[in-house]
């Protein structure tokens, strides 16, 4: 057994029995739906199926990061057990909530002198940050020290790419990612965005395409062309989506067919109530190791 925890927060959007299976923690980020507040606990409270109906229906959301008080109160429980941290937190393109957990490792050094914590910003969101955690627990459970971990994640992360599409402009629209005037256009002709997390973990947008045939064939490419070793890719891909599986299928099937050396068939999450509440219904993202990410 490993003397240190392995920590994300909820964006990674991996399962309950994902989290149990690798062994690793997790604290929740905060969302509203309509006018109440909710733990974004994998689905727990809110199924993503009724969250994403809500959403169309015209409920608003909003999202709250986790603070340093609530980090030392968790860094804190798992320090009591006598076992080291590392914790990966969402993007810090995205999110201020590296610094919340950066505080609270500080807070905690002097109590705790015989403990270490380290914090690294993932520059990674959705299950593309679950992807990375997945690589961590791996090198965990082959012996790797607290150390030669964090060090990975430092050096590996920009390989982790995210590529995302979606067919529904309302929510970036929402967001400010598209202007209101593109984006009355945009949905009037059926555009369709490919977008990436680039090198600062910022989303980007990258492309258009009209419809959501040439969009899903897109972002196939974009992956074949970006993915370690092409062809003779042997990890993992993960794909997320948000109250879309069919579309996700699609673009899994394209990369099977193409990828016959990689790690078991493409796995399939769905986007979490965080992340969710700004692409929106009918957003599909795809993570892969590849090559470093440019701006």
């Amino acid at each position: 057994m490993s003397d240190f925890v392995l920590s994300c927060s909820s964006p990674a959007d991996m399962t309950p029995e994902y989290y149990e299976k690798r062994d690793i923690r997790m604290i929740s980020f905060h969302f509203m739906l309509g006018s109440e507040w909710y733990m974004d606990d994998c689905g727990k409270t809110i199924p993503y199926d009724e969250f994403y109906s809500r959403m169309a229906k015209g409920e608003l959301t909003k999202t709250s990061q986790i603070n340093a008080e609530e980090y030392e109160e968790y860094f804190e429980n798992i320090l009591k057990e006598g076992l080291d941290i590392l914790h990966l937190s969402l993007s810090s393109g995205i999110s201020g909530t590296y610094n919340s957990a950066r505080i609270a490792m500080e807070t905690l050094k002097d109590k705790y002198p015989d403990r270490k914590i380290i914090v690294e910003d993932s520059l990674a969101a959705s299950s593309g940050f679950g992807l990375l955690m997945d690589k961590l627990a791996d090198l965990r459970d082959e012996g790797k020290s607290l150390e030669e971990v964090a060090a990975f994640a430092r050096d590996n992360k920009r390989r982790l790419n995210h590529w995302f599409f979606t067919t529904d402009l309302t929510y970036l629209i929402r967001g400010g990612r598209v202007s209101k005037a593109s984006g009355m256009i945009g949905q009037a002709f059926n555009i369709c965005p490919l977008l990436n997390v680039d090198l600062d973990g910022k989303l980007v947008a990258r492309s258009k395409h009209r419809g959501k045939k040439r969009v899903i064939r897109a972002a196939a490419d974009k992956v074949l062309s970006l993915i370690e070793d092409r062809e003779n890719y042997t990890g993992k891909i993960f794909i997320s989506n948000a109250n879309c599986p069919e579309d996700a299928r699609e673009v899994s099937d394209i990369l099977e067919a193409a990828l016959p050396k990689m790690d078991g068939p493409v796995r399939h999450f769905s986007i979490g109530n965080l992340i969710g509440s700004h692409t929106g219904p009918g957003t599909v993202a795809i993570f892969f190791w590849g090559d470093e990410r440019v701006d």
